[in-house]
Order: structure tokens, then C-alpha cells, then sequence
């Protein structure tokens, strides 16, 4: 809020923003993978949705050891992508629409095929120390020993061995993910420049991958703490973070009128605080993951042990901290799924007799809490998880590491012990291409497509959600015209009604003399709303994902999934 009390208004908190994983959106050139073309096809589809920003994740230049987070060249398009001017039509076609672009920064760590990498290891003048280079040890049998003890996202060390170097370099992902050293000015510089030269171009901000990693501490000291990967509560949240993001956002993002929202694991309330705002390191909005784990295992996302049970009511109480808990001036990004997550409706709805009803309550939570929602392809329409019956039909290096790791230490002796574990948590899973139709490749492609399409897409697809005015797709549609409205839904307080409550989550936003109601049946089975948890009043429906919600809560038996937002 200003000091006057009126909202501090940014075109960023107003949004709602569209994330596009490119290489498996829309095809344009029959190869069977999805390109920019194919995107700009789409761009009415995105207006008649309603949505504001269009994150597309990385379309640089890569050999894609993790389907495009390993960048080559920052200042390339990947031909399996299309052009630069295939980027600068769609560009060109969203801002002719009045939608704005975010692009996505992946800094900490290149690919081993990028430039400096190959400079580094070649210890050529100005490059030896833009990675992290160490020398191990050699243990008793005379066997090479890595520096220290740190694991990857991906299984096993996070160092590799480089014979022309003769050195380990470190790689907290794969091993074609060197990661950059962030100690050295000039990496700095060369990261300052390579945003100004996107924002030069037009873009309207940035998804920062990976942000919280880029700090190691002196000396690289081993992992203390029982997680996966080893070593994760050492190389989060480095010493300098504050340093580097602070230097990053005076050089390049506080000179234009640009959104940046930053991906950050294991970052709490009490953290966000220092890394948001002008006040702080100059960031708008992360991506903290505290709702992402609420259904891992003890040590993590990838534990194949205690993985699957959540709680409604510790689910509520994570994001009702984010929701009341950060500064004044901070502002949260709302999100359930993205490129990295199983889909929404599997993971936290039910992907079965109640998929339409609990996708739309999905939609529901997602477009009524407070913050910036984004919403991730295929949620729109109510996408399902697939299910992967081996080991092979795996794409992504993060869960094949995991599998490979528990198969190594014995935890499992086999994919089939494994086979639930990884339908629960593969990032695969968002991954397969969008459904468009029924028609053969769901619409997607006109040859052979990269990776395997969900069989249910005859059922669940854009071409039927649009024709039924019930559909999923059309809920987003109302609740996306809802919230660009309704300023209770963009700038009221969050009050959480009912913490204990193992079925409702219910909600007020206030905004002034404007007061909303949401009001979400999170189960499966009929529940009742108490009528004294919130003033009585004249009540009128604002949206319902059941065709007869009555007017006045109070009391009532709510049906499974049913999601009602009602102004009091």
C-alpha cells in the first residue's frame, strides 16, 4: 500500500500470466516439436483465454541435456525453435494484442557446450575462473575423488571430472550444467549484458531458473544434513546472493518497466522479504516451493519413501503464510504447476470421477488468492497426469537420476517398485503435448511427436473444452474476466476461515467496503459451511464451478469439488 492507503498499483500484480513449454505447445512445421511458429498460431487462442503475459521457457540455443535449461548461446535461437525473427513475430503478434513476454534467465549454469565453458577448460586468458574449478583427491585404491561431497538435482556427484582441464568442475544439475562463479566480476558483467540485451530487444521480464544456487560459501564445505541432494543446505542461499541480485537489478532490470519473478527453493516467508521489492534485492515476486512439498518425502522431492500424503489443512497453512505473512510491499506468485510439477488436477484434485468439478475448484484457488497467478498449458482444460510404465519411457534426467539412485543403493530392486513413485512426481508429466483436438497427435503435430501424448486426449482437449460453455477452459475464462474486474481479487487482505477444517478451504479478500468470499469443498465428499465464521449479509454468487450454488452459504452442505466465490 502507499502511505495514502491506496493499493500500490503495477501492471504485474493485475496480470495473469500464461507459462508455454515451447517444445511441447504447438507445432508448426511437421518435425514433431513444438516451435515459435507454432506459438504465434496460438496467440489468439491465448487473447480469447484472456491471459496478460506469456512466459515461454527457454528457446536459446542448447543441446538439451535438460530440454533447454542448458544454454549454449543466450543470444540464439535454437533452429529446432524456428529463427530470430520467428521470435520477433511473436513478439510482435502478443504486444499487437496488448500481452507482454517474459522470457525465461537461466544464469546459474550454462551448458558445457557454451563458449566460456570451453574457453575454461582450455584455462584460456580471462575464462579460467568463470566455473568452479577444484582439484580432488585420490583415495586409498588410487581412485579420483571429488572435492567435496555435493549431490546433484540429477543423482549422483555434482562434480565431473575434465580431462583437458584436469580438473573437477562443479554441476549442482547435469553434467552438461556447469555451474558459472558467480565470485568472478566478469561472469557478472556478461550476465548484466545479456539481460540489457533482451530488454533492449522488448521483452517485458524475465523467469529467473535456479536463482537461490548462484552463492556458494568459501571453501565449498560438505553437506551436514540428511536431504537429497546432498549438500542443498550449504549451496542455498549463499553468502553473497543479496550481493548479486542486488547488483544485477541496479545494472539492468531498474532501468525498465519489466516484471521479474524468481524461481527459489527452500526460501521461506520470513526470507522472501529481503530478496522483494525496492527495499530489498529488487525482485517482484519468487517462486518459493513450501506448497510444492507438502506431499515429499522426508528427504526430498525425489525420496521415494514417505512420498504422497498431504493435508488439507497444512496445504492451507502454507499459503496462507505467503498469503498474510510477507511485507507490506512484497507480493507473492500464485501457482500450482509448472514444467517442473506433476499435473495440478492428478496431484491436488482428482484426476478421475471429479476431474472437471476439481480442476475448476483448481481454478478456482488459483485466480482468487492474492498474488500474480500463473497458469501452465494444459491447465486450462484440465490436463491429466500420464502414466510411464518404464524406466525408458522417461524423458526427464531428474526423475531417471532418482530411479537410477534408489536402484543403485537398494532401496528398490526394481522400475516396477518404483512405477507409482514416479507417475506421483515426474516432471514429465507436464511435459506431454498439448491437446488441441481429437484428432490424430491430438492436433499438436503432423509427424512424429518428440515425446508420447497423454492417450486421454480424444476426451480432454481444447477444440471439445471450447465448445461446452461448462467446460474447464471456460471456468479459467470466467475467472480470468473475474479477477481483471474485481480489484478485491487483486489488492484485498487474505483472511483464511476454518485452518482445521479437512475438507473446506474458505477464504475472504477485503479491499475497502469490497468483500469476497471464496468458499472450496477440497474433497471428495459433502461438506458443511459454517454460518458463524464470517458476517451475515446480502450475498450474490460471482462464479461456481456447480450450475445451481445458492446465494447464501451459510449453513449449506457443499458438494464434492465444489468451488463458489460469492461478494458479500
Amino acid at each position: 500500500m502507499n502511505v495514502d492507503g491506496t493499493p500500490d498499483r503495477r501492471w504485474w500484480k493485475e496480470a495473469v500470466v500464461y507459462q508455454i513449454y515451447p517444445r511441447s505447445f504447438n507445432d508448426s512445421d511437421g518435425d514433431g516439436v513444438g516451435d515459435l511458429r507454432g506459438i504465434t498460431e496460438k496467440v489468439d487462442y491465448l487473447d480469447a483465454l484472456g491471459v496478460d503475459v506469456v512466459w515461454l521457457c527457454p528457446v536459446y540455443e542448447s543441446p538439451n541435456a535438460d530440454n533447454g535449461y542448458d544454454i549454449s548461446d543466450y543470444r540464439s535461437i535454437a533452429a529446432a525453435f524456428g529463427t530470430m525473427a520467428d521470435w520477433e513475430e511473436l513478439l510482435s503478434a502478443l504486444h499487437a494484442r496488448g500481452m507482454r513476454l517474459l522470457m525465461d534467465l537461466v544464469v546459474n549454469h550454462t551448458s558445457d557446450e557454451h563458449e566460456w565453458f570451453r574457453r575454461s577448460r582450455r584455462r584460456e586468458d580471462g575464462y579460467g575462473e568463470y566455473y568452479y574449478w577444484r582439484d580432488g583427491d585420490v583415495n586409498g585404491d588410487g581412485e579420483r575423488v571429488p572435492p567435496n561431497d555435493w549431490g546433484s538435482f540429477m543423482g549422483g556427484s555434482a562434480w565431473t571430472y575434465d580431462d583437458t582441464r584436469g580438473q573437477w568442475y562443479l554441476h549442482l544439475f547435469d553434467e552438461k550444467q556447469p555451474d558459472l562463479n558467480w565470485r568472478n566480476p566478469d561472469v557478472r558483467d556478461e550476465i548484466a549484458s545479456l539481460v540489457d540485451w533482451w530488454l533492449e530487444r522488448g521483452i517485458d521480464g524475465f523467469r529467473i531458473d535456479a536463482i537461490n544456487y548462484i552463492s556458494k560459501p568459501d571453501g565449498l564445505p560438505d553437506g551436514t544434513a540428511d536431504r537429497e541432494p546432498r549438500g542443498i543446505e550449504v549451496f542455498s542461499h549463499g553468502p553473497r546472493i543479496h550481493e548479486y541480485l542486488r547488483e544485477l537489478y541496479e545494472r539492468t532490470f531498474s532501468n525498465y518497466d519489466v516484471m521479474t519473478v524468481a524461481e527459489m527453493a527452500d526460501t521461506t516467508v520470513e526470507m522472501a522479504d529481503r530478496y522483494l521489492g525496492e527495499d530489498g534485492d529488487g525482485l517482484d515476486m519468487i517462486f518459493h516451493f513450501e506448497h510444492m512439498d507438502v506431499d515429499v518425502g522426508p528427504r526430498g522431492r525425489f525420496d521415494p519413501e514417505g512420498w504422497g500424503e498431504w493435508s488439507l489443512p497444512e496445504f492451507k497453512a502454507i499459503m496462507s503464510r505467503w498469503q498474510s505473512d510477507l511485507g507490506e510491499n512484497a507480493w507473492n506468485a500464485q501457482y500450482l504447476g509448472n514444467h517442473d510439477q506433476p499435473r495440478i488436477v492428478s496431484r491436488f484434485g482428482d484426476d478421475g470421477t471429479y476431474r472437471v468439478e476439481s480442476a475448476k475448484l483448481l481454478a478456482t484457488f488459483l485466480l482468487t488468492a492474492r498474488g500474480t497467478p500463473f497458469v501452465y498449458q494444459g491447465e486450462e482444460i484440465g490436463m491429466t497426469n500420464d502414466d510411464f510404465r518404464r524406466l525408458a519411457a522417461l524423458d526427464d534426467p531428474m526423475t531417471v537420476g532418482a530411479v537410477e539412485e534408489a536402484l543403485d543403493a537398494g532401496r528398490a530392486d526394481s522400475y516396477d517398485e518404483l512405477r507409482e513413485f514416479v507417475n506421483h512426481v515426474s516432471r514429465d508429466h507436464a511435459r506431454t503435448p498439448m491437446q488441441w483436438s481429437d484428432a490424430q497427435n491430438a492436433g499438436f503435430t503432423a509427424g512424429e511427436p518428440w515425446f508420447p501424448l497423454n492417450a486421454n486426449y480424444p476426451e480432454i482437449n481444447v477444440e471439445a473444452a471450447r465448445a461446452d460453455e461448462r467446460s474447464v477452459w471456460h471456468h479459467y475464462r470466467r475467472l480470468v474476466d473475474l479477477r481483471h474486474e474485481e480489484d478485491v481479487l487483486v489488492y484485498g487482505e487474505y483472511d483464511l476461515l476454518l485452518p482445521d477444517d479437512e475438507r473446506l478451504y474458505a477464504y475472504t479478500r477485503t479491499f475497502g467496503d469490497e468483500r469476497v468470499l471464496v468458499v472450496l469443498d477440497w474433497s471428495d465428499e459433502p461438506a458443511t459451511f459454517d454460518s458463524g465464521v464470517v458476517d451475515a449479509g446480502a450475498r450474490a454468487v460471482l462464479c461456481s464451478n456447480y450450475d445451481d450454488s445458492p446465494p447464501d452459504p451459510s449453513g449449506r452442505e457443499f458438494r464434492p469439488y465444489e468451488a463458489v466465490v460469492y461478494r458479500i
